[in-house]
């Protein structure tokens, strides 16, 4: 099994426009965020309403604590992403202290994890990709990956994920230790 693959851009968008087409409001928000998050399953599915927004207005940036470090980690949410929050917000009629994400089942009072992975599941299949090789931590793992490409720059998505060894973060985006050095090399300070 190993390590969960990334998605790529053009696996991102396909997603997405099949959730708009189809009118999935609640899984285009939660697909966006966990996107721009790079959150694990267990903090992005007990979010509050509260935690991402003020107001009525889905806030930019914002700060939450990690269940797994127990540190906070800052992340942006983009302006497609908080048009789909406040759109879902709005029509499960949510309020501040009402958990983002709400279990359609009475014994929890948030989405866990396991659904959450099981949507993931369908989300992937939908476009084609193999289920096994894609999971939750596929989407935490995108943006970095994204960021990484664009930049090769391994200390920015370091402070992105709340890495505290880059060694954790070369793993962790699966490049070689060699390609690291040579990158590391390249720059001059």
């Amino acid at each position: 099994m190993g390590q969960k693959a990334p998605l790529r851009l053009r696996d991102i968008w396909e997603i997405r426009v099949r959730l708009q087409l189809t009118g999935k409001t609640r899984d285009e928000a939660l697909f966006d965020l966990a996107i721009d998050s790079k959150l694990r399953a267990c903090d992005l599915t007990k979010l509050r309403v509260s935690d991402i927004s003020h107001g009525q207005r889905v806030a930019p940036r914002v700060i939450v604590m990690q269940q797994k470090t127990k540190r906070p980690v800052q992340f942006e949410i983009m302006e497609q992403t908080r048009k789909a929050l406040e759109s879902w917000i709005r029509i499960a009629h949510l309020q501040g202290e009402d958990f983002l994400f709400p279990s359609r089942i009475r014994d929890s009072e948030h989405l866990s994890t396991r659904p959450y992975a099981r949507i993931v599941t369908a989300w992937v299949a939908s476009i084609g990709l193999d289920p096994v090789l894609y999971g939750t931590h596929t989407l935490r793992r995108t943006k970095a990956t994204l960021i990484y490409r664009r930049t090769k720059n391994l200390r920015a998505v370091q402070l992105l994920l709340r890495h505290t060894k880059l060694e954790s973060t070369v793993r962790y985006l699966g490049i070689e230790v060699d390609d690291a050095l040579e990158i590391s090399e390249q720059t001059e300070v």
